[in-house]
């Protein structure tokens, strides 16, 4: 089990890991060795509040297919088990940044002198323009 938060943990089975050639440089290597690590994970196996599955399709974008899976192609490293495990770390990740709540704003007032500082600034700025205008030119 991959622990995500506190409440939602996945379990490895549920995610599929297919090894396909890398793209890229990489000479005789890439030719010939799958080790590009593609990992798809269901996420309707996954139960979540409804704010998460909307912040989730957000954060994951293309990587979410229309039925609900994330596809996340890992190519990074040499291997099969470090792109499989790197794989791994991305989608926990995007899984935990779903899972943060944004707090939500609570609106504040504007200080006394806050206001002070920005009519002054506005009345500066007015006698500038008002200075330009062809009253005083000889």
């Amino acid at each position: 089990m991959l622990r995500v938060t506190r409440s939602i943990a996945i379990d490895e089975d549920d995610i599929e890991v297919v090894y396909v050639r890398s793209s890229g440089p990489g000479g005789q290597n890439v030719n010939k060795v799958s080790t590009a690590a593609q990992l798809r994970f269901d996420t309707r196996k996954l139960a979540m509040p409804e704010d998460m599955v909307l912040r989730l399709t957000t954060l994951a974008g293309q990587r979410m297919t229309k039925d609900g899976v994330i596809v996340i192609h890992a190519q990074r490293f040499r291997t099969q088990e470090r792109n499989k495990q790197d794989g791994i770390d991305r989608l926990v990740e995007l899984l935990k940044e779903a899972a943060y709540r944004e707090p939500p704003r609570r609106p504040t007032r504007p200080t006394l002198g806050s206001k002070k500082r920005r009519l002054d600034s506005k009345k500066r700025r007015s006698d500038v323009k008002a200075g330009r205008s062809g009253r005083f030119t000889d």
